[in-house]
């Protein structure tokens, strides 16, 4: 079955993600619940807005699996252009299924008891309805309407399911507020998807993780104190959703907000299309990075607004074939690969683009971040059509990432390579040079290309900073950029061969 509902974005992209295995899920689930009778139907239709007259046999649109979502396309100069929606507005809706498919509805409060009310506890509601769709064939949609606020705790939706499944979110899900209401032995993960190949989770709703009082604790550091927040038993946080070992999975159009952690957060995945999203946390809240990839491959994000207290985008270790596309990014630390390679650990980062973002009043735009004594490599990254406004670093390489003062130099490094940076323009707060390429002792940058780069200083800043900041860096801007590039070294460096051999890929 086609993936209608990705035209659009499949018209654009010029490779096909590997497809992920669809693997069968266990016979033989028991619930409390009536099974529901699939239809078939051609006339099928989007799901009411509001909570309608009660009724257990309704029509949803599919979200059908039969492709991967598609990979990111070669580096190219040319944009998305108008081909997209709006940034954080709802989807458009599903198209009709043709004549002769099913789709199975499972309304979350009509079928399966959740109250709705924002008080009452809806988690064995809706993981119920999670595990009624995910044990039957075909494609099943779990309906959580409009005019409805769930109260969810902590929950692990498991597959791999029988068929597809799509979580249609028009209401609004909440987690409880204080944190004294986690259980004390799970305190890192809210919602997550885990082995749930194919899942898509999509509509017009919110998310929401009241993270205000978890941003509170005392273990965590704060913005203008000086380091991050720990990551010991007592500063634990969730994350609002993980995708964990999942294959093939959507997510689009939802609002999600003020997680205590990350909001989203992409694990040991294959497959994933993120689109449409309104992510947002306060300037000053710590660790909420918006989107973060990690030992994932084959990955679109497209068409999201982030504004939050840490990165907009993070991609992290063990990451290869990632675009970004149309991310408007505010307040935090912008677009990061990194950090890597921290405590010795090897990292692996390949094949990342970044397509026509915006990036407005973030410390950071677009950074490469490294932990001195690494291994591994950060290779084949191209930046385009960047827009910065008021932004503090606007071009960064850090291979002396450290979050103390105690870091000492080490002679091993995560090998950066082959990262290009065009059409990078716009205002830059001069507090820092607008370029900062600071590079290992052992391990030199090489391959650093730019091309169109125009950085001035934002009118508000009152002073002036023009000169980039180079160290170990070599490459080469094949057009005048502004201000000039003067500091980067020619050629490769002496030791070029044996840093080659780092590369992972």
């Amino acid at each position: 079955m086609e993936v209608a509902a990705r035209t659009a974005i499949a018209l654009l992209l010029a490779l096909a993600v590997a497809s992920g295995c669809l693997c069968g899920g266990a016979q033989g689930r028991h619930h409390r619940h009536t099974k529901h009778t699939r239809h078939n139907s051609a006339h099928a239709h989007a799901p009411s807005q509001a909570p309608g007259p009660s009724s257990s046999r309704r029509h949803a649109p599919p979200h059908a699996r039969g492709a991967s979502p598609p990979a990111p396309p070669p580096s190219s100069s040319s944009g998305a252009g108008g081909d997209y929606p709006t940034p954080g507005a709802a989807p458009e809706p599903a198209p009709e299924p043709a004549a002769g498919s099913a789709v199975a509805v499972y309304d979350v409060v009509k079928d399966f008891g959740a109250v709705g009310d924002g008080v009452a506890d809806d988690t064995d509601a809706i993981k119920t309805a999670w595990d009624t769709a995910c044990s039957e064939d075909g494609d099943g949609v779990v309906l959580a309407a409009a005019g409805y606020t769930f109260l969810v705790h902590t929950t692990v939706f498991t597959g791999p399911c029988q068929g597809s499944v799509t979580i249609q979110l028009d209401g609004t899900i909440v987690a409880p507020s204080d944190p004294d209401k986690w259980p004390a032995n799970n305190k890192r993960n809210w919602l997550v998807f885990y082995n749930a190949h194919g899942t898509t989770l999509r509509g017009a709703g919110l998310i929401d993780g009241k993270g205000q009082k978890w941003w509170e604790l005392p273990c965590k550091v704060h913005k203008g104190q000086g380091g991050s927040s720990g990551h010991g038993a007592s500063c634990d946080s969730p994350v609002a959703l993980r995708f964990f070992t999942s294959n093939n999975v959507t997510v689009q159009g939802l609002k999600v907000q003020n997680s205590p952690e990350f909001h989203f957060r992409f694990d040991s995945c294959r497959g994933v299309l993120v689109s449409g999203l309104s992510i947002s946390s306060p300037q000053q809240s710590p660790n909420t990075d918006g989107i973060h990839i990690e030992n994932t491959q084959d990955v679109l994000i497209a068409n999201a607004a982030v504004s939050n207290g840490d990165d907009c985008v993070s991609i992290g270790a063990g990451t290869l074939n990632v675009h970004i596309e149309n991310v408007t990014c505010g307040l935090g630390h912008g677009i990061s690969i990194g950090s890597l390679g921290k405590q010795g650990t090897r990292a692996c980062v390949a094949n990342v683009t970044v397509r026509n973002a915006v990036i407005r009043h973030s410390d950071n735009g677009v950074r490469i971040k490294t932990w001195q004594g690494g291994s591994g490599s950060v290779s084949s990254v191209s930046f385009e059509n960047v827009r910065m406004d008021a932004v503090r670093n606007p071009i960064i390489i850090d291979q002396y990432y450290c979050l103390s003062r105690s870091c000492e130099n080490a002679t091993t490094a995560v090998f950066v390579s082959g990262i290009s940076y065009a059409g990078i323009r716009g205002t830059y707060d001069a507090r820092s040079p607008p370029i900062h390429f600071g590079c290992s002792d052992a391990v030199p940058c090489t391959n650093i290309t730019l091309a169109d780069v125009e950085l001035l200083p934002a009118a508000s800043s009152g002073q002036s900073v023009d000169d980039p900041f180079c160290w170990n860096v070599y490459g080469n801007a094949a057009t005048p950029t502004v201000p000039p590039v003067a500091c980067l070294m020619d050629g490769v460096p002496g030791n070029y061969a044996d840093n080659s051999s780092l590369k992972c890929y």
